[in-house]
């Protein structure tokens, strides 16, 4: 095996299930890699995962057979004050189309969704050891919050992070977008491009999102993206990986 492989689905909540149900159908029949299911604690104030017992059975079931759940923001949205530069307001509102959560909280609130979304997880017996932002965005507040956690990791586009002294591991993450036909098409270009161009990463991160789901194309797509890595590479949860850095 040449290198690590990293597999995470994000936006892993009540109301994305069924799209997330069809990635994980996908990744089990193409090798059934142990995974990581970043886990919104409500994923658009569209339904707390604790008021869902079939969602909670399901990931009970996941963890069961080897996967790892990490907390993915709390709500999934931006509703922090507006951006005050062209740049924040094209990072904030355009690339991650408002949901980058973290990105501009203060550290007072982004402590308070942190402790709540650790207390729910402690409550269903979840042990998260990592939290991921969502859209990878981890503003100096949000992550003056982390610190204070007894979380292990975090991560960004192209690092994972161990929280307690800041070291970082090079781990690119490879994802699609589904927002529009030519990002489908361009994603799709990417997926068949990855294995090549990632070819010398120690490790490398693939991030599935419940909109892709809804595609076939995007889907096929990363069914063979998946295969052909699995054949080069050693699937590891982001813990185990970490535990090996």
């Amino acid at each position: 095996m040449n290198g690590r492989l990293c597999i995470a689905i994000h936006d892993v909540a009540p109301a994305t299930w069924p799209q997330c149900a069809r990635l994980l159908a996908v990744l089990d029949a193409s090798g059934s890699p142990p995974l990581t299911l970043l886990v919104v604690p409500d994923y658009h104030h569209r339904g707390r995962i604790d008021a869902d017992p079939a969602f909670r059975r399901a990931i009970d079931a996941r963890i069961a057979r080897g996967d790892e759940v990490a907390l993915h923001g709390y709500f999934h949205l931006d509703d922090a004050p507006p951006p005050r530069t062209p740049a924040q307001w094209l990072r904030r509102r355009v690339l991650t189309a408002n949901e980058g959560e973290f990105a501009a909280l203060a550290r007072e609130n982004a402590a308070t969704r942190l402790q709540a979304g650790m207390e729910l997880f402690d409550r269903l017996g979840w042990n998260a050891r990592g939290f991921i932002a969502p859209a990878w965005l981890l503003g100096r507040g949000a992550r003056a919050a982390l610190r204070a956690t007894p979380l292990r990791y975090t991560g960004t586009h192209g690092f994972l992070e161990t929280i307690a002294d800041g070291r970082r591991h090079a781990a690119p993450a490879i994802s699609a977008s589904a927002r529009s036909a030519w990002r489908r098409w361009s994603s799709r270009c990417w997926l068949a491009a990855a294995p090549a161009l990632a070819a010398n990463a120690p490790l490398l991160r693939l991030a599935l999102h419940p909109a892709d789901a809804r595609h076939d194309d995007l889907v096929d797509a990363w069914r063979r993206l998946v295969r052909a890595l699995l054949a080069r590479r050693s699937a590891l949860t982001k813990s185990a990986a970490l535990d090996l850095a």
